[in-house]
């Protein structure tokens, strides 16, 4: 279990990851296929294939329950190097994704693309993982920045070190951190 950068990022984390294991038992009731059956296997590798034709939740909670072939890891969890957990992680991206009511569209594929981030960390670089990470919380509550304010963050964050990356818990952080460099 990760460490995460702030209590409020593992609240987030937390509840996105309940949302995710819900989406896959709906449609697990909606099928009438038993938890942990091979029949449940067989389903998440239908669901990781056609990734197009299931909400990201679903396909995320499909490949919580697969193993890589190659690796032997959670599939999309294995090391970078290994080409099929490599390959299942850019597939994941092809899932739907609606947006939720009462935000700005474009703000699913954010939290989307965050939660993709946190979900697999050791696929990004602390560059990457602070900004997404940073930002998932406001992203959950429906918020999403302007390409200016994102652009503003990112050359705040590019002037930290991979370790300040690492260890700040904070947008105020970063500004601070950042601040005359």
């Amino acid at each position: 279990m990760p460490v995460w950068r702030s209590p409020l990022l593992a609240d987030t984390v937390a509840g996105l990851e309940r949302e995710i294991r819900g989406a896959w038992e709906l449609l697990l009731r909606e099928l009438d296929v038993a938890p942990g059956s091979p029949e449940e296997t067989e389903l998440a590798w239908l669901v990781v294939d056609d990734p197009a034709a299931y909400d990201w939740r679903t396909v995320d909670g499909a490949l919580d329950r697969l193993t890589c072939p190659a690796c032997g890891a959670r599939l999309t969890g294995g090391p970078v190097t290994c080409a099929q957990c490599e390959f299942r992680h850019r597939m994941r991206f092809g899932a739907r994704e609606v947006d939720r009511p009462h935000v700005t569209p474009g703000n699913e594929h954010a939290v989307r693309v965050a939660t993709a981030v946190a979900r697999a960390r050791e696929r990004y670089s602390p560059r990457a993982r602070v900004g997404y990470e940073l930002a998932l919380p406001e992203l959950v509550a429906g918020a999403l920045p302007t390409t200016p304010q994102a652009q503003a963050a990112k050359a705040l964050i590019n002037r930290l070190t991979d370790d300040e990356c690492d260890r700040v818990a904070s947008f105020a952080e970063v500004e601070a951190l950042a601040k005359g460099r």
